[in-house]
This record gives C-alpha cells, structure tokens and sequence, in this order.
C-alpha cells in the first residue's frame, strides 16, 4: 500500500443554498487537492456529512469523485457502522470499482469493549474485497480502540493493512508504531500532530485542512518523511491558527468557511450542523486573504 504514503484529503460534500449536492464545486475541489499535490483521496468520510447523505446521494458523490479523479489518484472509500451484520452484507455486494482501500470507522454510538471493537473488525476484514484502514477517532465513537487492540488486528488480519490515529494522544501513537508490524501503515487523523505523528514513525495523513491548503500542507509532509524538520515545521506552524480556527466551531463548518473565502464552494451544512458564526468566519476569511502574503 505504499500509495497511501503521504496526504490523503478527506473531502466535504459541497452543497448548494438548497442542500442538495453541487457536483461542480466537488469537482473542483478533487483537482484543487490533486493538483496542489495531494497523494489521495478519501471519500465518503466523516467531513464528508455522509450521515446526512441518502444512499442515492452516496451514490453521486462517488459518481462525481471517479468521473472527476479520472484515475489520477487513488482513490479509498468511507465505509463504517455500528451494525456489523449489515456492514458485512454491504461489503459483500458494493461496487468497489475506482477505490483502492476502504476506511472504516470504529463503531460508534454502541460503545463496544476492546474485545468487541477487535470482533467487528475481523468480521469487516473478512468481508471486504479490498485492504481495510480501520479508524480510531474516540471524539465521535465514545471508545478509544486501544494499542493492544490494534496490534491484535493488525497481526491477525492480513487485510487490515493501516490505522488511521485520531485519538489526539502523540503517547498512543508512538505505541502502536512501537509495536505494530512493519508494513503495517500508522496514518494520521489529526491535522495538528501530522507532523510530530510522521516524525515519530507515521506514513502521513488523511488530512481536513490539507484539502484547502493542499500544496503546503502536502510539502509539509513530504518533508517530514524525508527528515527535513526545520523546513516541515515552518509550514506546520504557517498553519496551526487555521487548524485550530477550522475545528472551533465543528468539522466540516470550519473547512467549508475556508473553501468560500477561497470562492471554491460555499460553506452550507445540514443540520444538525450549522455554519460557523460570523465573528469566527471573519478570521478565517483573513487568515485565508493573508496566508500567501
């Protein structure tokens, strides 16, 4: 999977005044990323609001995403539940032409023991036609898929191939790099620890940020896979003020305020999620104004 070094965009779902999907700014923002050097892209993701999406939804953001990509970049596809069963069963019968790996959220909502968490995913590994990232982002589950755990999966399930690490915690991190096999990919999820998170053993990121930032934010990476500390940091800090400013108020509300101030998409959610308020949308818009100055 050495395709999946390097910055993977998690992409939003644009959408017009009316909420409905707007394919034109999707596609503008799949060059924008792979044009600005982005390594991949992540679809149907957490950003993306794909719980507010219907099937047929899914369906055409996946649509506008292959047709937009036209094979330049691999391309892994969102897929998680808290029902295993009817995981399972999707997995058995989707399409997966276009994609090279699926991400799959640890279950959420249902709060599982390790032991849980560990069943889930074998029951997903033997399912999935193609190599899985499994996720831990405890922020939105309510459980922290502990070191142990992964390391159990990832010795015992030969396609369960990388983790996504959005725990916030540098100290788990390293742990699992520690003690993981070694083609075993430890991915970050967290925008504000890429670095450190690359630095100590990591393969790089699926990043929010990176996708409107994408030429800084992936020479960031890169440098930091190639042990250029001062120069990678540098970026990382001509970024941290929007990395903090973008999760304020909520993913994606943050991110979509950054692509209209870019005049890229507009910043409409669905509810539950609301914009960001205006006093935070005035300082994106000028850190967005200022950061080539």
């Amino acid at each position: 999977m050495q395709s999946l070094i390097g910055t993977g965009a998690a992409l939003i779902t644009p959408f017009k005044a009316d909420l409905t999907i707007d394919t034109e700014a999707l596609s503008k923002i799949v060059d924008f990323s792979i044009d600005g050097g982005i390594e991949y892209l992540v679809v149907l993701g957490t950003t993306a609001e794909t719980a507010t999406l219907s099937p047929d939804e899914k369906e055409l953001v996946i649509k506008t995403v292959l047709e937009a990509n036209s094979g330049r970049v691999p391309l892994v596809l969102g897929l998680g539940g808290n029902d295993t069963y009817k995981l399972v069963e999707e997995l058995k019968t989707r399409d997966f032409s276009g994609f090279e790996a699926i991400l799959s959220v640890s279950p959420f909502y249902n709060k599982p023991t390790q032991e849980g968490i560990y069943q889930h995913y074998k029951a997903v590994a033997e399912a999935s036609p193609l190599p899985v990232i499994i996720y831990n982002v405890p922020g939105r589950t309510a459980s922290n898929m502990l070191p142990a755990t992964v390391i159990r999966l990832a010795n015992d399930c030969k396609n369960i191939v990388g983790l996504k690490e959005a725990a916030g915690d540098l100290v788990q991190a390293m742990e699992i790099i520690k003690n993981k096999p070694k083609d075993f990919l430890v991915i970050s999820g967290d925008d504000m620890i890429a670095l450190p998170m690359i630095l100590a053993g990591g393969v790089g990121i699926i990043t929010v940020v990176g996708q409107c930032f994408p030429t800084a934010f992936s020479e960031m990476v890169r440098l930091g896979l190639n042990r250029k500390v001062d120069e990678a940091f540098a970026i990382h800090y001509k970024l941290t003020n929007c990395i903090d400013m973008i999760f304020e108020q909520g993913n994606p509300a943050g991110i979509k305020q950054v692509f209209k101030s870019q005049g890229i998409a507009e910043n409409y959610v669905r509810l539950p999620l609301v914009p960001v308020d205006e006093s935070l949308a005035g300082r994106i818009d000028s850190f967005v104004a200022d950061f080539d100055k």
